[in-house]
């Protein structure tokens, strides 16, 4: 039951944000949209975001298994990182465990450490991204961007939870042998950080956070300039200033894994969050194309490199290297 819950539930939350959008947007208005759009000059600066994206990822990803893993080639990794696409067209959080799988058999290491580096990059694209809205508040605050001010600091507290959470779990580590009380209550409370999914969070310096979010940026600042300058192919111009604030909640809500290839919440975030600068109809067309394109172009890059992939999953595994844990994140 909770196997299927699991799979129907992003249907239904999908067809309910659609209806909830739709019955304030007149069909016909969505379609006059669509219609009057120059997709000539959209998919000019659209397609290359999406490659641009597919490349950039990659690298991220490329650093980040170096750094907890041991070494890999980008152009090994290219394949899989594409391959693991194909499978977030539907389901985000499946791709994500399909890149862990991927990776994993590439590198013969078990598949909770991979997917422990997997969940580090998710939650440091959340903070990068967070960043991101950040300098937008600061450098362009209004009356709009008042409601978000709360975001930093709650981010900002989550992380120095968490690295106190790290840091208890370290220090129980080394706790002596007599079981005392205290000492019991601190190993079963930290006992998920001595997990396998923990790993890469326990290795990982606090200075490693911080590189992995700058590697992050120039990623983001060329779509942040694509989307600005593909917005007019669809009628409507918005204010650099507010995409640089908005457009990063935009890509929070749509990597939330809650509907199906990011269609729903995404819209509505447009909608909400942009909708003082064009029509409605207008806002929801364009959000449609751009998260159709990105989902489809992926997963085409994933098509084209599928045979790669599976050649270098067919080929024997790789002998593990012995693990240097201080030489590899430090």
């Amino acid at each position: 039951m909770r196997h299927a819950a699991r799979r129907v539930l992003p249907v239904l939350l999908t067809a309910g944000f659609f209806y909830i959008v739709l019955r304030h947007i007149p069909y016909q208005r969505l379609l006059a949209a669509l219609g009057e759009a120059n997709y000539v000059r959209f998919l000019a600066l659209m397609i290359p975001n999406t490659v641009i994206y597919v490349a950039w990822d990659t690298f991220v990803l490329a650093v980040a298994v170096r750094w907890f893993h041991g070494p890999v080639r980008y152009r090994d990794l290219l394949p899989l990182r594409a391959a693991s696409y194909i499978v977030s067209v539907l389901n985000t959080n499946a791709g994500r465990g399909a890149l862990a799988v991927l990776v994993g058999r590439l590198l013969d290491r078990p598949f909770l450490q991979v997917g422990s580096t997997v969940i580090f990059l998710v939650l440091t694209e959340y903070t990068h991204l967070v960043a991101w809205a950040t300098l937008g508040i600061v450098a362009f605050g209004s009356e709009l961007t008042r409601p978000l001010l709360w975001v930093p600091p709650a981010v900002a507290a989550f992380w120095l939870l968490f690295f106190a959470y790290a840091r208890v779990g370290r220090s129980c580590q080394s706790d002596p042998p007599a079981p005392t009380v205290t000492i019991l209550i601190s190993r079963w409370l930290t006992a998920p950080w001595r997990g396998a999914l923990l790993r890469t969070f326990r290795l990982a310096p606090a200075r490693r956070y911080v590189e992995i979010v700058l590697l992050r940026a120039p990623m983001f600042f060329v779509s942040l300039c694509l989307y600005y300058f593909a917005a007019p192919a669809f009628g409507f111009s918005i204010p650099f200033d507010h995409m640089l604030t908005f457009l990063p909640v935009v890509f929070m809500v749509a990597a939330l894994p809650i509907t199906v290839a990011r269609l729903g919440t995404t819209q509505a975030a447009w909608i909400l969050l942009f909708g003082g600068f064009a029509p409605a109809e207008r806002l929801l067309a364009f959000s449609l194309a751009t998260a159709l394109t990105f989902a489809l172009t992926r997963a085409l890059v994933g098509v084209m490199l599928l045979p790669l992939a599976y050649r270098d999953l067919m080929e024997p595994a790789r002998a593990p290297e012995p693990e240097r844990h201080t030489a590899a994140v430090t």
